[in-house]
Parts: C-alpha cells; sequence; structure tokens
C-alpha cells in the first residue's frame, strides 16, 4: 500500500499530476480543490495517498490531509460512491465542508457535487452520520503535507509547520474536538454530539471549548 508520496511535480493535468520521487514518475489523481492547493511544475510536494486496486487497474488519489483521506475511505464504502464521485464531493465540499455537511444530516450540501443525486446524497448522509464525530476529532492534531523541501543530499524533507490549505480543517479544530469529547463523557451519541459542535462552530467562528460546549448544550436542550 502507497500511503503517501513525497517528490517533485513533474507536470500538472486537469486531475491529475506526476510526482517524481528519485527518478520514479508517480500518477496521482486529485479533486478539483486540491489541485487548486498544489504548488506548480518543479515545486515540491508531499500527498498522503489511497490505492484504487482493480483487475484492470491500479489508480493513486491524492490528499492534502489525513482527514481528506479518510473521508475519500469512507465515502467509497457508501453504495453508488466510486472514487469519482468521491473526489466529486471532496472537491465541491472540501474535507471540512463533508464534516459539516454530513454531521448536520445536510445531503443537499452532498447533492451540489457533479453527478451525485438526492437518493444517493440521502443514502451518504445517513450511512455515515455517525462517524462524523471520529473524523472531526482526527483534525485536531493533523496538519496538511503539501509542501515539502529538499536538503543538500537531494532529500526530499517535509516541514515543521505546513500553512492550511483549502481543504485543511479550521482553526478551532481542537476546540471541536475537545467539545465532542466533553459531550460524548455526558452521554451525548456521536452523532447529535458531532451536529451540534458543528452548528455551534459555525455560528461561533473561532470560538474556543467552552464557547463550543455552552453552544452545543443550547442546541441538543430539549425544545419546549
Amino acid at each position: 500500500m502507497i500511503g503517501k508520496i513525497a517528490g517533485r511535480i513533474e507536470y500538472r493535468g486537469d486531475d491529475h499530476v506526476l510526482i517524481d520521487v528519485r527518478g520514479i514518475g508517480y500518477l496521482v489523481y486529485c479533486s478539483e480543490r486540491t489541485m487548486s492547493a498544489l504548488p506548480g511544475p518543479g515545486e515540491a510536494v508531499a500527498l498522503y495517498t489511497e490505492l484504487l486496486v482493480r483487475e484492470d487497474l491500479l489508480q493513486l488519489f491524492g490528499f492534502t490531509s489525513l482527514v481528506e483521506k479518510e473521508w475519500h475511505r469512507l465515502l467509497m464504502s457508501v453504495q453508488g460512491i466510486g472514487a469519482k464521485a468521491s473526489m466529486a464531493i471532496l472537491g465541491t465540499l472540501g474535507s471540512e465542508g463533508v464534516n459539516r455537511a454530513i454531521a448536520l444530516g445536510d445531503w443537499n450540501a452532498v447533492k451540489a457535487a457533479k453527478g451525485i443525486g438526492p437518493k444517493t446524497a440521502q443514502r451518504v448522509v445517513n450511512e455515515l452520520k455517525d462517524k462524523a464525530a471520529g473524523v472531526m476529532a482526527m483534525g485536531g492534531t493533523l496538519s496538511a503535507p503539501v509542501g515539502s523541501e529538499q536538503d543538500d543530499a537531494g532529500e526530499v524533507v517535509e516541514p515543521s509547520a505546513v500553512p492550511a490549505t483549502p481543504t485543511h480543517i479550521s482553526g478551532n479544530a481542537a476546540a471541536q474536538s475537545e467539545a465532542l469529547s466533553a459531550l460524548s463523557n455526558l452521554g451525548y451519541g456521536p452523532g447529535e454530539a458531532a451536529g451540534a459542535v458543528a452548528q455551534a462552530a459555525g455560528e461561533n467562528a473561532g470560538a474556543d471549548t467552552s464557547v463550543l460546549i455552552r453552544a452545543a448544550l443550547k442546541l441538543l436542550a430539549p425544545k419546549g
């Protein structure tokens, strides 16, 4: 299994890049959003990858973060969602947008992706809604490996910190993760906790953990 590639971009296509790794070229397919985050030919790059294996096909897909890669894996587990559909969803929403849409049950957001009909969008939300909390929690400690550097010996070396890309988790991801953990400790289910935290984060941009917890608890409080 090829889980990550670091090298230099040889050329860029519409939906793929050729990455040279010590003289071996790897063709990596990416979503439209990921392609827009990548540097130009000759520049260093590092991507997390997923290898699709079929009888007549070996195809690599690239992602700027492990969260994006994890959503690709989960989306592919849904009936009717292949690699092309998964990349369309990620390209339209980004990993953060997929987090939010699935946590909130917003299948209309999923349907906005090219080639995704309403029934398929609803199936995606229904089958993955309980997975959102775990994926959102991943985002607090993961960074994207898009950029990389090269040492004097020509080895590709990843930087200690990489700027966020359009598909990266938002700045208060750690607070969201801590809020999810707190709600879980209070006995709320993963789906309802993730939905409340996602909505609270959307209404309170940049909020810290305590603010998110209070806002989420208000949303979860019995109505009437």
